[in-house]
């Protein structure tokens, strides 16, 4: 069956769904040890959460750029997830989506959360024909993210490095085998009715 262009996909359960973000081991570490973010992590700061796992993967190049050493598996309330949801706005102006410029400047300035949709990416890290969400969190939705909507927080880290491993290997079918089973959300095209370009 064809991908749409755009669509979340996402390990999910009934009650939440799980996003990637990768840090230094000085966040990181205690994140993933405490099931929670330590002091340190800054709550004034724009985060952005990926339900793609390969996506995170070329963000982070596999957990090997400096400053994201650190892959954390982070599983949220749907309920939360979708609040942000809800709340976002495009991290772009796009013609045809909103009325004109100065009213997307207004709601981006407004929005706990935007969505940027980027190519989803293979094993090898390359584009494919077919995007996935990211959602950037400020203000409110941080503040819920790190105090309301986080049920657990996992170094998957050694998970990152094996399946490079197995890729840099040329074992793609092992490598495929052990990727975190991401499937199409529920609900999405009322989630996203504002949010496609």
């Amino acid at each position: 069956m064809e991908e749409p262009h755009r669509r979340i996909r996402a390990v999910h359960t009934a009650s939440t769904v799980t996003v990637y973000q990768a840090y230094s081991p000085h966040i990181g570490q205690p994140a993933a040890r405490e099931g929670r973010f330590p002091p340190v992590w800054k709550r004034d700061r724009m985060t952005w959460i990926k339900p793609s796992f390969l996506w995170m993967m070329y963000r982070c190049g596999w957990g090997a750029k400096a400053g994201q050493e650190t892959v954390l598996a982070v599983e949220i309330t749907r309920d939360g997830f979708e609040w942000a949801l809800r709340r976002a706005c495009l991290s772009s102006y796009v013609r045809g989506v909103h009325p004109d410029l100065a009213t997307w400047q207004r709601q981006v300035k407004q929005a706990p959360a935007r969505v940027q949709w980027d190519p989803e990416r293979d094993l090898h890290l390359r584009p494919l024909a077919y995007r996935s969400l990211q959602l950037g969190l400020c203000g409110e939705a941080v503040r819920r993210y790190a105090d309301e909507w986080t049920v657990g927080i996992s170094d998957v880290t050694p998970l990152a490095h094996q399946i490079h491993a197995l890729v840099s290997g040329g074992d793609l079918d092992s490598a495929a085998r052990l990727l975190p089973q991401e499937r199409p959300y529920p609900a999405a095209d009322e989630l996203l009715a504002n949010l496609r370009t």
